[in-house]
């Protein structure tokens, strides 16, 4: 008798270990949700938008307030759509897409065709839109080393363009059109202001991210070399003999 319970001796079969619990699985989410759908919405607003706007020969009053109405609700659901989707976790790879497309067709199609009717300079839309498609290209440049998150200067621009182009779409005159104008010549400054920030940003994340890769590959070289290295009592990897 060896005094150890038949269940403990030693040709007993230790008890398999409890199965970890499965990983909770996070159902993405569907395409067409709230958020997705404003962007859409917005989208669908810019072909009816252009009809309004360019309506007749562009410079009707009561065309101009339908065109301001569809414009206004584009920037309305602009607002809403990108807050929605992170509020209730509805980022979805159509809406980081489909959101940046609708807005930048939106104002483009706004600035090109006040440009095209006469009622905006085209240094204006042009300094604008190279901007916008700019920083649009940086973003997926330097997207492998992070992701340039909107400035309180970029909410900023766009909030004071989405103004300023509104007041262009409808037909002003006195004082609105000169307060227009301010506002038209504050939104392309902070236009060029953000887009020089967002340019020093992408240069210091990528300089950041390369100089973190090349650490990476130096600190992988190092390890292997200190692998292959023999040890002080025989080869690599096999511990030394008596004599």
């Amino acid at each position: 008798m060896t005094g150890v319970p038949a269940s403990a001796a030693g040709n007993h079969r230790p008890a398999a270990p409890a199965p970890a619990p499965a990983a909770a699985v996070v159902a993405k989410p569907s395409v067409w949700n709230i958020a997705n759908v404003l962007t859409m919405v917005r989208l669908v607003l810019v072909p009816g938008f252009v009809v309004l706007l360019l309506h007749g020969d562009g410079h009707d009053p009561a065309w101009r307030s339908f065109a301001w109405a569809a414009f206004a609700i584009a920037m309305i659901t602009d607002l809403f759509d990108g807050e929605l989707a992170r509020r209730y976790g509805l980022v979805t790879d159509f809406g980081k897409i489909a959101d940046p497309i609708a807005d930048k067709a939106i104002m483009g199609a706004a600035l090109v065709g006040l440009s095209a009717l006469g009622d905006l300079p085209w240094w204006v839309t042009v300094v604008i839109l190279f901007r916008e498609l700019g920083i649009t290209l940086m973003r997926f440049w330097v997207i492998r080393w992070g992701v340039i998150p909107a400035s309180r200067g970029g909410k900023l621009k766009t909030l004071t363009q989405g103004v300023a182009v509104g007041m262009y779409i409808l037909v002003l005159t006195g004082p609105l059109a000169t307060i227009r104008a301010v506002l038209m010549g504050a939104a392309v400054f902070l236009t060029v202001v953000t887009g020089l920030d967002y340019v020093r940003q992408a240069v210091v994340m990528r300089r950041a991210g390369l100089a973190a890769r090349r650490a990476a590959v130096a600190r992988a070289a190092v390890e292997a070399v200190t692998v292959r290295e023999p040890g002080p009592t025989g080869s690599a990897g096999e511990p030394g003999q008596d004599a």
